[in-house]
């Protein structure tokens, strides 16, 4: 199963209006444009829309190693902003045989940075059985 097919039926992602623009092996790049339903009382997108734009994005790029889960994630926000595209674009740092470290990157329509992710994910390690 494909990164594309883990995430295809993701429901969320859909509802807040995520689309995924292209994926390769530990890469992912997404986008969501700014509605309405993600500004919060001070006019500008919510943090959790711009985490979870990030987050899922990473997670796109984790899985195109086999299935993953998060383990950590922190993230940094440099910038507000209240309308347009934001832009996503995961990359991995470092995978290990179980372990993966990925950096977050959002972005505005003029390219300002939104915000930044760490984040670490784990795969199960593919343990190879021998016959006795």
């Amino acid at each position: 199963m494909t990164e594309s097919n883990y995430f295809s039926k993701d429901n969320f992602a859909k509802h807040v209006g995520i689309e995924l623009i292209e994926s390769s092996k530990g890469y992912a790049k997404a986008k969501m444009e700014i509605q309405d339903c993600h500004i919060n009382g001070v006019q500008v997108v919510q943090g959790g829309a711009i985490y979870s734009l990030a987050i899922w994005t990473f997670a796109i790029a984790a899985n195109t190693h086999g299935m993953a889960v998060g383990l950590s994630a922190s993230i940094q926000y440099t910038n507000s902003v209240s309308r347009g595209t934001l832009y996503a674009e995961a990359k991995e740092n470092v995978l290990g045989q179980t372990v993966g470290s990925y950096s977050v990157t959002v972005t505005d329509d003029r390219d300002n940075i939104v915000a930044v992710v760490q984040a670490m994910s784990y795969r199960k390690r593919n343990k190879s059985k021998k016959k006795a």
